[in-house]
């Protein structure tokens, strides 16, 4: 057991994968917040033109 443990705690492979989980994290959120803000802005961009048309 103690040889298990041991080997798991100096394996590098799971340390990799949790990194990439990350900054795979990172990315989709600041994706996400990067469109909503594009849709909010555009939103209101179309909003002001129907209004200045009608």
């Amino acid at each position: 057991m103690k040889n298990i443990l041991k080997r798991l705690w100096n394996e590098e492979e799971g340390q990799d994968v949790a990194e990439y989980a990350v900054m795979l994290a990172v990315i989709l959120v600041i994706v996400v917040g990067t469109i909503r803000m594009i849709g909010t802005n555009s939103n209101n961009v179309f909003s002001s033109v129907a209004s200045t048309i009608q």
